[in-house]
């Protein structure tokens, strides 16, 4: 009998425990599905306002934190990317993604985006780049902020 004590125990327990997890094991996965494809759509509306040279929307879009890091390492911060794509020295004609993959952890997310993208940039002419962005994000008052990239080609 005083075997069964324990056992009992740990029985119940288990059968108390058992379905919380596995409700969270279900839930979670649905959560992260939304939160991909949320930040998914931001990438697409990242290179929509890119092309538009609309820089209201890419402004909400980036953390007030936000550097970019170029292919050649030259650094950017929110306001000067924004103002090179306001002022034409980046010009983006269009974007079409190949790969998107996107890791989400609590309020942190990483996103690497592969696009075949038409540019013309810091005066040079206008040319098809595989362009590979790598970016981390935080989400703040409920919304993903992009709040750093970094370029290359692929």
């Amino acid at each position: 009998m005083s075997n069964a004590g324990p056992t009992i125990i740990i029985n119940v327990f288990l059968c108390l425990l058992l379905p919380l997890a596995t409700c969270a094991q279900e839930a979670k996965p649905e959560k992260s599905m939304e939160q991909k494809e949320e930040i998914a759509r931001l990438y697409e509306q990242m290179y929509r306002a890119m092309i538009a040279k609309d820089t209201t929307p890419l402004d909400s879009l980036l953390d007030a934190d936000f550097v970019l890091v170029h292919m050649t390492g030259m650094r950017q911060s929110k306001r000067q990317y924004l103002e090179a794509i306001g002022n034409g020295t980046l010009n983006y004609f269009s974007a079409e993604t190949e790969r998107l993959d996107i890791a989400i952890d609590g309020n942190c997310a990483t996103l690497d985006g592969r696009s075949c993208v038409l540019a013309a940039v810091f005066g040079g002419g206008k040319h098809t780049w595989p362009l590979r962005l790598r970016f981390t994000l935080r989400r703040d008052t409920g919304r993903w902020l992009f709040t750093t990239a970094q370029a290359s080609t692929y």
